[in-house]
């Protein structure tokens, strides 16, 4: 492990808390809000309302859309603590424009990242834009029906990947 790598952090990434099943949201505005609040109501974002306005700000700069229906919001900010992912997954038949080449996003994952940690948050996006580009990993958090399994397909992926 080198320094800076995930290690030093006591909280895993993701958890079942940080999950959103059947999510319905009017906008990916509304989206990253829902997923943001899971992240205040567990001391991850010690404020929401800023923090959120790095997410659009960073929204606005370039989709963050990914092939395959994946929306990945990602926001560097003074407003969080320690690097953490919420996660939704959409109801059937619901999808949100994250401005992905081929078409509305069913799963979206929203990163949150410590404003000082530069390098960790682009290997953490690397890290899950690899793993978001096989067509089985999508569809395994899609089918999962369960929040724990997909936290843990979420941190699974995540742990080795500043080898």
């Amino acid at each position: 492990m080198t320094p800076g790598s995930l290690e030093r952090y006591e909280t895993e990434l993701t958890n079942a808390g940080l999950v959103i099943l059947e999510m319905e949201a009017v906008s990916k505005e509304d989206a990253a809000l829902q997923l943001a609040t899971k992240l205040f109501e567990q001391g991850r974002v010690s404020d929401l309302d800023g923090f959120l306005r790095d997410v659009n700000a960073r929204e606005h700069q370039m989709a963050t859309g990914l092939p395959g229906g994946i929306g990945l919001p990602h926001a560097r900010s003074n407003f969080v603590q320690e690097i953490s992912i919420a996660v939704g997954i959409t109801k059937f038949d619901h999808s949100l424009d994250f401005g992905g080449v081929d078409g509305p996003a069913t799963v979206i994952l929203l990163v949150a990242t410590p404003a000082s940690s530069f390098s960790v948050h682009l290997e953490v996006l690397a890290t899950l834009a690899r793993s978001l580009f096989k067509e089985n990993f999508r569809e395994s958090l899609r089918r999962a029906h369960d929040a724990e399994v997909i936290a843990e397909l979420i941190n699974s992926t995540l742990v080795f990947f500043d080898h």
